[in-house]
């Protein structure tokens, strides 16, 4: 018998995946993102008005980080990337970095990280493990205009033409704990089936995008694992 090609898989994560760990969402009734106004403290024109509360607020989650730990589901998705024989991409929406922490990961973040600096004068990046002040200095153009590294509401999100390009050849696309309603990530599983590929939706709670052809409801720290050794086992057999 002939064997198959081994696919290119995209996995975009969203929020979702991260809950289990302990981290709650923007969209979660009773979360730590819930203390605070989204429009002041995740938008460019928060940031102008009062720039010492938007690095207030992301001081405090950099440093809640530590509390959390890569869940089973981090942790299947690294195996999967490691082990699969083909290319495995995984594209994620979450700022912190729990795909990565531990885990050899290799994760595009569209939406920026944590753990990260930026400088908005020469846009210099560099790893952010501390508190951010008004007063720090780019150590690129030694201007006082860092921020966090993350993509507010009403910015572009990073990568976009890298991951346009992967998205060009998707044979199988899953979305796992994403809500389906921010674009441009919300658009990907339509662009994978212009492709031909495979849409597969893993959520608690299934979202409205019908874009799918396949929706599988439950945790993820349960189905993502179960799914992955079936990918392993199919990639050993016709891979």
């Amino acid at each position: 018998m002939r064997k198959a090609q081994s696919k290119n898989i995209v996995i975009l994560t969203g929020a979702g995946i991260s809950v289990e760990s302990g981290i709650r969402s923007f969209r979660d009734n009773d979360g730590f993102w819930d203390q605070y106004d989204q429009q002041a403290v995740a938008t460019p024109n928060g940031f102008r008005k009062d720039p010492q509360r938007v690095l207030n607020f992301y001081n405090l989650a950099r440093k809640k980080l530590v509390d959390f730990e890569p869940n089973a589901a981090h942790i299947a998705l690294a195996k999967l990337q490691q082990e699969y024989n083909g290319n495995v991409t995984i594209i994620t929406q979450n700022v912190d970095d729990l795909h990565e922490r531990n885990t050899g990961s290799e994760v595009i973040h569209m939406h920026g990280e944590l753990r990260s600096g930026l400088c908005n004068s020469c846009n210099h990046r560099w790893l952010e493990e501390y508190e951010q002040t008004l007063e720090d200095e780019c150590e690129n153009c030694g201007k006082k205009t860092c921020r966090p590294d993350v993509v507010w509401f009403n910015e572009v999100p990073y990568h976009m033409e890298k991951i346009k390009k992967i998205m060009d050849t998707v044979d199988v696309f899953v979305a796992i704990g994403t809500s389906g309603e921010v674009y441009p990530a919300a658009g990907f599983a339509a662009t994978a089936q212009l492709q031909k590929a495979k849409t597969i939706e893993i959520n608690l709670n299934p979202s409205f995008n019908r874009s799918f052809s396949q929706v599988i409801k439950g945790p993820a720290t349960e189905i993502v694992p179960l799914w992955v050794e079936k990918m392993l086992e199919e990639n050993k057999l016709f891979g």
